[in-house]
């Protein structure tokens, strides 16, 4: 069982930046990948990025690359998404997740732990 609770959401005005946390326990957080989902107001929740067990690999959806980085410290069981010259479209809930897989994955229903999200909010 892993245990995951996100903070660092709020509100903020477009071209503003944000740094979201995922704190981890129980099982230990370095034998999983991770990643961050949103889902936005009356839509399905859409994959963000997600991070391999070691760090060393990153996937990020095509809305989000070059702005979102992704990031984790197994040391302190936290995960990271640094978000920048955010729009009103990234407005949402977000989530962090763990993936049991060793490979990378983007479906929300391949994700077996999930945090309470975090609500973030782009003023435009």
């Amino acid at each position: 069982q892993v245990q995951l609770v996100e903070s660092g959401g709020g509100l903020v005005q477009a071209g503003g930046s944000l740094r979201l946390s995922c704190a981890a326990s129980g099982r230990s957080f370095t034998y999983y990948n991770m990643g961050w989902f949103r889902q936005a107001s009356g839509k399905e929740r859409e994959f963000v990025a997600a991070i391999t067990r070691t760090g060393a690999g990153t996937d990020y959806a095509d809305s989000v690359k070059g702005r979102f980085t992704i990031s984790r410290d197994n040391a302190k069981n936290m995960m990271y998404l640094e978000m920048t010259n955010l729009k009103p479209e990234d407005t949402a809930v977000y989530y962090c997740a763990v993936d049991t897989s060793p490979i990378l994955r983007r479906g929300p229903d391949q994700y077996e732990y999930w945090g309470q999200g975090t609500q973030v909010t782009v003023s435009s």
